[in-house]
């Protein structure tokens, strides 16, 4: 993978840890540096630790999967961009959005599910994971403690459009996978 699609990849696989800590950040009181840093870290960690674990079940399966692994990382990374953006559209907009280091975590967890199916989709191709999974979690941590900054400022109004494109730059992502597997890149 280019640098380049590392950095599609991993800023796609935080919009979502960047909503859900915009909506932190206007549900309660100004976030304080403590509590961003934390939020940042819980977000990050989580997000860079699920796709090793996606990606240690695809191993375990590449091998019998060798023939059709492109159209498999196609599949799962279109799928996941296409549940992503609809999700953005149909979720709730007053889902609760509690404070404390428990709901935290498990929002983290519920938003890092989709870097887990990347993951998978990864071990069917040559990549460095552990390169990619630092860079999704540090972007997670970035991106989630600015979102929970953000959210005091400009709220949820912009945050069904970002989640949809980080979807559609995940079919994107599988799409450029599929084509250079079948032979179409220049």
């Amino acid at each position: 993978m280019s640098p380049f699609s590392i950095g599609v990849l991993a800023v796609s696989m935080s919009v979502d840890a960047f909503i859900a800590s915009m909506g932190k950040g206007t549900a309660g009181p100004r976030p304080s540096l403590a509590m961003t840093l934390r939020t940042g870290a819980i977000f990050g960690v989580v997000e860079a630790i699920t796709p090793l674990v996606g990606w240690l079940a695809g191993v375990a399966a590449s091998q019998a999967v060798a023939e059709v692994d492109h159209w498999i990382a196609f599949a799962l990374l279109a799928g996941v961009g296409i549940h992503m953006a609809l999700q953005a559209w149909t979720r709730a907009e007053d889902a609760p959005r509690a404070a404390s280091l428990w709901a935290t975590v498990v929002t983290a967890i519920g938003t890092s599910i989709d870097a887990m199916a990347v993951g998978v989709s990864l071990a069917f191709l040559q990549v460095n994971i552990l390169v990619i999974a630092l860079a999704i979690g540090a972007t997670t941590m970035v991106m989630s403690s600015t979102g929970l900054i953000l959210g005091r400022y400009i709220g949820a109004r912009f945050g069904r459009i970002a989640e949809t494109l980080g979807g559609v730059a995940l079919i994107a992502i599988g799409a450029m996978i599929l084509r250079d597997h079948l032979g179409g890149a220049a």
